[in-house]
């Protein structure tokens, strides 16, 4: 088969027709209509009807799922979470109320919000167990090895709710590990630096408890920083879910075979690893290292826009959004704030960084090619500041998209015709052949 054999023509507004050059068959494939974005051409009838598979690596103009969780227009810089703007959420609303907003679909009432935020402080604390399991990894092993190695092990340790076909237990499930990733996260990192855990309090909202988990020691009281947390609250907002990307498709196909949950999230925190997906942030910081000073700005911005330099600015553009970033509007406003309240703006880093971000803003060709800076950014700035290591960045990237990947876990589960994943392939491998005995080979 060629390219041309079966070219698409339009028929009418609800239907595309393919017809095969060869035997002159058509078959006529309906279109979806979402309430947003472009109509998708529904194919699940193509292999039976032709004999052909579609090729489409890495899925990009496959729509894998019906979801009315997040809508992304990259055109347009639009990124809203259950039809509410991003922009809004981070600024008017927190963590926790935008959790609630993703996994059931509404904004809470007060009430509501105050039952959610009490189920999850109240599932904070892990199994004392559990703590052992730390203590088999090497004190140099990266946070976010440990976190794929303890949250899978979740599932031995809390097995009596994991009955996915159960509303109930759904929910008591996405309730806990929302609640334990953050202890999870910051024992990961207290054991990184060798210091002893700190146990959450009851008594603390989500973002203020974890940073507290991360910072504080026994041997002094603790006191958080407003400005800090709001950071920490906002950065995870903006994290929470965005649309069908690597991890959250893994999240689904790995639910899709009915694994449970638990396994569903640590496969998702093992994509989230990979530097072209959650290690962006960390390697900002790197690349801002390897500038090294201000003065070195104009040559780096040279051999960016140099095409045969493998150099590139970590943290400008974006793979979906060909406008700006929504996100980063929102975290460059944060960012000068943390900065400002730690008295950090002539860091040399963070003076590098300033630097770096106003000379893109004002570059002809950054502006042409849309390369602004985005989310990643901006939060590994702001997170280096607060205190995390480079080998944090992902972990606190996880703790924030947890959220997301319940949310997307549970509508999936909870679809009527839910199947399990099962892409197809071009084959390029050798046909079919006989064996040949050891000793008659040459």
């Amino acid at each position: 088969m060629t390219s041309q054999a079966i070219p698409m023509t339009k028929k009418n507004a609800d239907s595309v027709t393919l017809i095969d050059n060869r035997t002159g068959k058509s078959i006529d494939l309906p279109l979806i209509k979402g309430s947003a974005g472009p109509n998708l051409i529904d194919i699940r009838q193509l292999y039976n009807e032709t004999g052909y598979f579609t090729f489409d690596p890495g899925f990009t103009s496959t729509g894998s799922c019906n979801s009315k969780i997040t809508y992304i227009d990259g055109d347009e810089g639009v990124l809203l979470y259950r039809g509410y703007p991003i922009e809004e959420l981070a600024e008017y609303s927190d963590f926790m109320e935008t959790s609630y907003l993703l996994i059931y679909g509404e904004l809470p009432t007060a009430a509501q919000k105050k039952e959610f935020e009490y189920s999850v402080v109240y599932h904070s604390m892990v199994h004392e167990q559990l703590i052992n399991f730390f203590r088999g990894f090497r004190r140099d092993a990266h946070p976010m090895a440990v976190m794929v190695g303890v949250v899978g092990a979740l599932s031995a340790f809390y097995h009596e709710h994991t009955d996915i076909q159960n509303p109930g237990e759904r929910e008591i499930v996405a309730h806990r590990i929302i609640a334990k990733i953050p202890t999870i996260a910051a024992m990961a990192y207290k054991y990184s630096i060798g210091q002893p855990f700190i146990y959450p309090r009851n008594d603390l909202p989500y973002t203020e408890n974890f940073i507290r988990m991360c910072f504080a020691v026994p041997c002094e009281d603790y006191r958080s920083n407003a400005v800090i947390t709001r950071a920490m609250d906002r950065i995870f907002t903006l994290h929470a879910d965005h649309e069908q990307n690597a991890s959250t498709s893994t999240v689904r196909l790995a639910g899709s075979s009915g694994a449970n949950p638990y396994a569903c999230i640590a496969s998702g925190i093992a994509c989230l690893w990979g530097p072209a997906h959650g290690g962006a942030n960390e390697a900002v910081i790197n690349m801002l290292k390897e500038i090294g000073h201000e003065k070195n700005i104009p040559e780096f911005i040279r051999r960016a826009k140099d095409k045969n330099d493998p150099f590139r600015l970590m943290g400008f553009g974006h793979r979906v959004y060909k406008n700006y970033d929504p996100r980063a509007k929102v975290m460059r406003k944060t960012c000068h704030e943390v900065l400002n309240e730690l008295g950090l703006q002539n860091e040399p880093l963070m003076r590098l960084a300033i630097e770096l971000e106003r000379v893109a803003l004002e570059d002809p060709y950054f502006i042409e090619k849309k390369l602004y800076p985005n989310v990643d950014f901006y939060s590994g700035i702001i997170l280096r500041a607060i205190g995390f290591p480079a080998s944090m960045f992902t972990v606190l990237f996880a703790v924030a998209r947890t959220v997301g990947w319940i949310a997307q876990w549970n509508e999936m589960t909870n679809e009527e015709n839910q199947k399990i994943g099962r892409p197809r392939q071009l084959y390029t491998g050798e046909t079919r052949r006989s064996f040949v005995p050891v000793n008659k080979r040459k």
